[in-house]
């Protein structure tokens, strides 16, 4: 046996327990309470810490009730998992606000407001659904200028900064990028084609590709590289078709809907060289009535007159556009037109001011044609709203959709409020904001017409601008303060300057002769009809802007829009959800379609 060494014995930890061969020592713990149910038992192998604890406690945690306990607990968190998975996948849908509830907190009133808002709108957000079903209709509003400071604008001009014009309340939106094929900043006539035919093209060009250079009549006659639109795909399938417009009807955006020339200008044939006219190239309003895809169109509303006959008469409450061009070679396709619905033999009607419009009972005619003007329409604010005057943009399209809702088939719509350009260009940013609550008006009453009808759901409602302006919303006006008003002054010249300015404008820069600095524009009448908004550059007119503009959709199919597009994706989204062009259902496809609607 190993002789251990000499190791003091006297100290109160250590105790002789045996005198056996394999010595066993105790080591004792101190008498700290904390302590004094452990010991700590050595021998030549090591050490063992032992409990000597309360032995009912042992007892309890080796009992049946607390392995009972155990089990229970474990049975009933399973169960709890299982019910939650279970809900949540039936559900769908966590964040239901109707049953999911938030926590109240009191909040100072200048605060309490915006939690409010936010609520309210998470809400509407959380509640929103999917409208899947296949699009019977389509009402495509374009608001032609209408870019997202024009619409900021003119929200704040007639609903303030809280509110919200009618199509800001559709559950979908996306941005619309507008370039057209050669330029960065478009022009109407190729921001159309791409809204309605799905191509970009080239600048002033409209109905053929980017392969037509502008003005250039022989290559606009390949018909290959013609551009087909929504209208005449909805056509081929048995659609009725229409459009509705505050300028004349061959103006570039209408136009784009039916014909296919390299030039915007050539809306009657004072517009074209005379070797165009050789070459048998046809003017805008020729195709409009000559041409297949014209003469099928149900409704055609807005101005124009003087493109579609020889000589007319300018006066006060008509005048000419003296900025377009007017037709002298003797036609008339205003009673061509006529003509050619008697011959068929279709219920047809000519309307040319409110009283015949007013009178028309659109259910009873299958084609209407209404020329309210020589040129554009007059500005709301001007116009004649008595029998002999021209009718509203409102008006025109309750009109319209009494004419198109005769079908089974369907319909597609397209209404311009094109005016909204015309006071852009003009510098006059106050009837600009007006004829967009003009067209706000315009979708409210076909909202209501969809509802009445009961047809909402199956309609797929569009609004969205071809092209934007120069407009800008400046400095820190006083939240509450006219959006017409001045803005504050200049912190280099002292001089006032106003809220809304153009970057190119008609008259817009404009200088004191007398201290050859800024004109003062606290000197003018700001809310003035005819106030031409200050600019940073003069040019003939205002020019176009080149920024992306917002599409809005509520209705079948509305979903589609959803983030930023190419501008031609419109038309490939309608074609879609109308199932016609390329998305062209079979025969049987239709048929079923017909039996068991969505």
């Amino acid at each position: 046996m190993e002789k251990r060494g000499e190791l003091p014995i006297n100290s109160s930890k250590f105790r002789k327990l045996s005198d056996a061969e394999d010595l066993t020592e105790v080591q004792l713990n101190d008498m700290d309470p904390s302590h004094r149910d452990e010991t700590e038992v050595g021998n030549s192998g090591g050490t063992e810490t032992r409990f000597n604890g309360n032995p009912e406690q042992s007892k309890w945690f080796r009992s049946k009730m607390f392995l009972m306990s155990v089990v229970f607990s474990c049975l009933l968190i399973t169960a709890m998992c299982i019910g939650f998975v279970v809900h949540y996948a039936n559900s769908g849908d966590v964040g239901d606000m109707d049953a999911v509830t938030y926590w109240p907190v009191k909040l100072p009133q200048e605060q309490q407001e915006w939690f409010d808002r936010g609520i309210d709108e998470l809400k509407k957000a959380v509640a929103r659904e999917y409208n899947r079903r296949r699009a019977k209709n389509v009402i495509l509003f374009v608001g032609d200028g209408m870019g997202p400071n024009t619409v900021t604008a003119a929200r704040i001009y007639g609903f303030k900064e809280e509110g919200l014009l009618t199509w800001e309340h559709f559950p979908h939106m996306g941005l619309l990028k507008t370039y057209c094929a050669d330029k960065q900043v478009p022009d109407s006539f190729s921001t159309a084609t791409a809204l309605f035919g799905g191509v970009k093209v080239n600048y002033e060009t409209g109905g053929v590709d980017s392969n037509v250079p502008l003005g250039n009549c022989t290559a606009s006659q390949d018909e290959d590289h013609h551009v087909q639109t929504i209208l005449k795909w909805a056509q081929l399938d048995g659609m009725r078709t229409g459009f509705v417009t505050t300028t004349r009807v061959t103006h570039a955006t209408p136009a784009a809907l039916y014909a296919h020339v390299p030039d915007r200008r050539w809306e009657c044939e004072a517009g074209m060289k005379a070797e165009d006219r050789a070459q048998g190239c046809k003017d805008i309003a020729r195709q409009l009535v000559e041409l297949p895809t014209g003469q099928r169109i149900n409704v055609i509303m807005g101005g124009g007159r003087q493109m579609l006959v020889s000589n007319v008469r300018d006066s006060a409450a008509d005048p000419l556009d003296t900025w377009a061009s007017k037709s002298s070679d003797g036609r008339d396709l205003i009673r061509d037109w006529r003509q050619l619905k008697e011959a068929e033999g279709a219920s047809h009607a000519v309307v040319q001011n409110n009283r015949e419009l007013w009178n028309l009972n659109g259910e009873n005619v299958d084609y209407l044609l209404g020329i309210f003007a020589n040129g554009h329409l007059m500005y709301d604010h001007e116009r004649d709203r008595s029998e002999a005057g021209m009718p509203s943009l409102s008006n025109m399209t309750l009109k319209a959709l009494e004419v198109l809702g005769n079908s089974d088939k369907g319909f597609l719509l397209v209404v311009e409020a094109g005016l909204i350009d015309q006071a852009h260009h003009r510098g006059n940013a106050r009837k600009a904001l007006n004829e967009v609550l003009q067209l706000n008006a315009a979708v409210e009453s076909t909202l209501s017409f969809l509802k009445s009808t009961d047809r909402l759901d199956e309609t797929l409602v569009i609004v969205t601008a071809d092209h934007s302006h120069s407009l800008t919303i400046n400095g820190h006006p006083d939240r509450g303060a006219s959006i017409l008003g001045l803005a504050g002054n200049s912190k280099t010249e002292q001089t006032p300057y106003t809220t809304l300015t153009y970057g190119t404008s008609y008259q817009g820069f404009q200088v004191d002769p007398t201290t050859q600095r800024r004109r003062n524009p606290a000197e003018d009448d700001l809310s003035g009809w005819d106030y031409t908004q200050q600019a940073a550059i003069n040019t003939d007119e205002n020019l176009h802007g080149g920024s992306d503009v917002t599409i809005h959709a509520e209705g079948a199919m509305s979903y589609l829009f959803h983030g930023v597009h190419e501008q031609s994706y419109v038309a490939h989204a309608i074609s879609y959800a109308l199932r016609i062009g390329r998305f062209r259902d079979s025969a049987i496809a239709e048929t079923l379609a017909e039996l068991t609607p969505l």
